[in-house]
């Protein structure tokens, strides 16, 4: 009796789900990651925090301003894939040319990149003043309105192993965020 309660369930969802669409709603897109990519976003942002908690012997102002010796750096991806309806698969990525890496900003040029849909970058960890690690878990407003500028389909931030936070372009050209991602 309760797989036929959810069958029906699911059934009724498909079908709400289908008269949204016939009624001009559009779904949110998807963003599918190859398990691959997944796994070498986080290898890069392993190795972009090896070193975040160095810094217990510098004052306030010197961790704040990061110029006297940054343990760690932001890192730019270019994200490779294709479009499928609703559906953004990414299955390759390629470092960023030109790549400016600091502490809490990236810059780089993916414009050469063929198959490009999108870029991510790591928001590294950095140390507070009992020298415990601050996280930037989502995209920022300045992050936001770097990819409302361009062309891209998709942006993605790695905040922690495993954790990710996406922004997308919907069928008509607005942003969803956050974006819903699917490691496959």
């Amino acid at each position: 009796m309760a797989v036929v309660r959810a069958l029906l369930a699911a059934s009724l969802l498909l079908s709400w789900r289908a008269g949204l669409s016939d009624a001009g709603i559009v779904e949110p897109p998807a963003i599918i990651l190859s398990r691959a990519v997944r796994d070498s976003m986080n290898a890069v942002f392993a190795r972009s925090n090896e070193h975040w908690d160095e810094l217990a012997d510098l004052n306030t102002m010197e961790r704040m301003l990061g110029t006297v010796r940054p343990t760690q750096r932001e890192y730019l991806g270019c994200l490779q894939g294709r479009a499928d309806g609703e559906t953004l698969r990414i299955d390759h990525w390629v470092p960023a040319s030109d790549m400016k890496q600091l502490q809490l900003a990236v810059a780089g040029s993916c414009d050469t990149v063929p198959d490009l849909v999108g870029t991510f970058h790591t928001h590294p960890y950095h140390a507070d003043l009992r020298n415990l690690p601050v996280k930037e878990r989502r995209l920022s407003p300045q992050d936001l309105k770097t990819f409302a500028a361009s062309r891209l389909a998709v942006t993605v931030v790695v905040w922690d192993r495993d954790s990710l936070d996406a922004a997308a372009r919907d069928r008509d050209g607005r942003i969803v965020h956050p974006a819903r991602i699917v490691v496959e």
